[in-house]
């Protein structure tokens, strides 16, 4: 009698890569981010994740074991290497604060650039009702950079390097403004007939002329 070989299950362990795709894990985050860029952080679930992958929730889950760990991820593996590209324009131009937030703009618009989903994700937060994401934003982040920033901004004014009508605090918000906003819009605005030429580089040039013009003391 000819017996059928015996059926070889899946060794328990990591799940399979995606055939002929990225890294699972890889691609549950980039899910993530695009479900968070639509429909917000407080509305991403670890289940719409699996939906939105074809994959089960228990699968989902060997990634990732709750939501809050998943922001954990996110932040360690794209949001804190986006700051750190941000580092240093303020101390390299420590006298010179037209200089420092042209460089700012340039490399804000270099970042949204590379990680499309930078405007819609902390736009959208920031405009949410649900302060959960800002919460954990909050609890990874603390103030200590931002006060810095408000302080240099502060000192500037105070030099009369910086025009004392800006608002410390609304300054980084402006420039996101200037660069990310557009860069967000650039799919929408192709087939636009005002906006088509609309790209990375015509948005650097634009944010630098307005905060160029826009920030330096008036001549007395």
């Amino acid at each position: 009698m000819v017996t059928s070989a015996p059926r070889r299950g899946r060794r328990p362990g990591r799940p399979p890569l995606q055939p002929d795709g990225p890294d699972q894990r890889q691609r549950l985050v980039d899910i993530a981010l695009e479900l968070i860029a639509r429909k917000g952080y407080a509305e991403t679930t670890l289940a719409g994740i699996a939906r939105a992958a074809g994959m089960t929730s228990a699968a989902v889950h060997y990634y990732f074991k709750t939501r809050e760990q998943l922001f954990d991820v996110l932040f360690d593996e794209r949001i804190a290497p986006m700051r750190k590209r941000l580092e240093g324009i303020f101390l390299d131009n420590a006298e010179d604060p037209v200089a420092a937030f042209s460089e700012l703009a340039r490399r804000f618009v270099t970042i949204a650039g590379d990680s499309p989903w930078m405007g819609p994700v902390f736009f959208g937060e920031m405009l949410s009702d649900n302060d959960l994401f800002k919460q954990h934003m909050q609890k990874r982040l603390g103030d200590s950079r931002q006060i810095v920033v408000i302080d240099t901004i502060r000192r500037w004014q105070e030099e009369g390097r910086l025009s004392k009508g800006l608002d410390p605090a609304l300054l980084m918000t402006t420039v996101l403004s200037l660069t990310v906003l557009p860069m967000s819009a650039i799919r929408k605005w192709k087939d636009d007939p005002l906006r088509g030429h609309i790209d990375a580089e015509v948005i650097t040039r634009h944010a630098i002329a307005v905060l160029s013009a826009g920030i330096a003391t008036p001549p007395s």
